[in-house]
């Protein structure tokens, strides 16, 4: 005969596994994929990302396979010297936007930083914004991979042991610059512009080449002055964008009325990354349970899920996205949901 001592140990027990079950069934939580990372020693499992990336991205029933061949940035002698056709409007191509993208292309850059293109081995960390970061004291192991990519516009500067100080790549478009870059970033960082529409390739040419501000438009007013090094901006191929949408969010790339999704830039950066490097990593990805209205979204300011109502982003069908990149091991996360 069983004890009640021993009866309310396995109540316990129940009641244990039955919140994990319904932890682990919720579609927007996915609390056991967190991988504590010691950076030392850490071997580079070249090919392995790629092999894992063409499983998410590629679809042999289609016909689609996965190719790196794409070039990160956009550069100017893809669109000068030779007629570059574009499929898609922003932000899935640039058809229509050809005549300012090459005044912007001219005046900016497209090289990959030669310290990254000599490494055997790119150890990459995308740093999303979210509240997952706080009090983390990620920031020395964020710091020690090769490549830093940071999001629109979270700062460092004052939160440095839990996000760390490095940043290689900033992705932002117009709404998201931060108004202080040369503050939040390194001098040599990677500024790169995310094109949603149009008027965000206006922006930018008006900001390098100081001619008068293009103030409609946007969502949210962007920088007006924005002192940067023209040679740090870079063009993201909007090639990420539609294989973002299309292969892992199922987007219609076509304009719809009716579906005005569209990827954030925090699972955007991630599937540059797949691209890019040999080892991904996630940090700070992850929103709040819907239920939990007071839950702030980021590490640095005092917003909720409240502020996201209006938004074009589907983040619970994002969350199934990263959940998947999880599962499979093409990413590893080093904080939780």
């Amino acid at each position: 005969m069983i004890s009640k001592s021993r009866w309310k140990i396995l109540a316990v027990l129940a009641l244990f596994l039955v919140m994990a079950w319904y932890s682990i069934s919720r579609e927007d939580r996915y609390v056991l994929f967190y991988f504590p990372v010691q950076m030392e020693g850490l071997k580079c499992p070249q090919g392995e990302v790629e092999k894992k990336a063409a499983q998410l991205i590629g679809n042999p029933l289609l016909l689609y396979s996965y190719s790196r061949d794409q070039p990160t940035f956009l550069q100017l002698k893809d669109f000068f010297w030779i007629q570059t056709t574009s499929t898609y409007q922003l932000p899935y191509g640039v058809k229509g936007s050809e005549d300012v993208l090459l005044r912007v292309l001219a005046i900016t850059n497209y090289a990959m930083p030669e310290s990254i293109q000599k490494l055997k081995c790119l150890r990459c960390v995308v740093v999303g914004n979210g509240h997952r970061l706080k009090n983390s004291s990620l920031g020395n192991t964020i710091d020690k991979y090769d490549v830093v990519i940071r999001l629109n516009n979270a700062p460092v500067v004052g939160y440095e042991s839990d996000v760390g100080s490095k940043t290689t790549m900033r992705l932002f478009y117009p709404e998201s610059a931060h108004f202080s870059p040369k503050v939040q970033n390194n001098p040599d960082t990677l500024l790169v512009l995310v094109p949603f529409k149009a008027i965000d390739f206006h922006w930018i040419e008006t900001i390098l080449r100081d001619k008068n501000r293009v103030l409609k438009g946007f969502w949210k007013q962007p920088p007006l002055i924005w002192d940067v090094n023209p040679k740090q901006v870079r063009i993201l191929n909007p090639f990420f964008m539609e294989v973002t949408a299309a292969k892992l969010l199922s987007l219609p790339i076509r304009p719809s009325r009716k579906i005005k999704q569209k990827p954030t830039t925090g699972l955007l950066a991630i599937t540059l990354a797949l691209h890019l490097c040999d080892l991904v990593h996630i940090a700070g990805f992850g929103y709040p349970d819907s239920s939990n209205k007071k839950q702030t979204i980021h590490y640095y300011e005092q917003i909720t899920l409240k502020s996201m109502s209006a938004s074009e982003h589907n983040v619970s069908h994002e969350a199934l996205a990263i959940k998947r990149m999880l599962e499979i091991g093409a990413v590893k996360n080093l904080t939780y949901f």
